[in-house]
């Protein structure tokens, strides 16, 4: 059992799984942070000094001051404040990731084949279509090694 555990784990798809896992965890700590503590800001000034990460809707009416508050009471709340940053984190990392899978297609496009060689032609005489290498025609009987 271990001998074929190793043999699957070896494989070059599940090492490329996991390291595209790693990397995307990684990635996305990134682009959290990036929308956290870069975007959400300034945009929060743009709008009125409004903190995005602390709008949240009390639902027990006590009205506490803070989100923070309100998480160390125990009181209900919906957090959308973090689920508009959540949405946004995704909105980016979609695009990112939409933006580097069309470059790696077009890096990666195949080079269009050739057309193929023709394997039929037309027989000058009766016009039906017989094999390229023929020297007389099936249909009329026509030589076709002088045409």
């Amino acid at each position: 059992m271990l001998k074929e555990f190793k043999e699957f784990a070896m494989r070059g798809n599940v090492l490329d799984m996991a390291v595209g896992v790693i990397i995307g965890g990684a990635f996305g700590k990134i682009v959290s942070s990036m929308v956290s503590d870069i975007l959400m800001p300034p945009l929060g000034l743009l709008l009125g000094r409004v903190d995005f990460a602390s709008l949240f809707i009390d639902l027990s009416g006590t009205h506490p001051a803070s989100l923070a508050a309100a998480k160390q009471a125990g009181t209900p709340t919906i957090n959308y404040g973090v689920f508009l940053q959540a949405v946004l984190d995704f909105m980016i990392i979609a695009f990112v990731i939409f933006v580097l899978i069309k470059q790696v297609n077009r890096i990666m496009k195949q080079p269009e084949a050739a057309p193929a060689a023709p394997i039929t032609k037309e027989c000058p005489r009766c016009c039906s279509t017989i094999p390229i290498k023929a020297t007389k025609c099936a249909h009329c009987t026509s030589d076709l090694k002088a045409a």
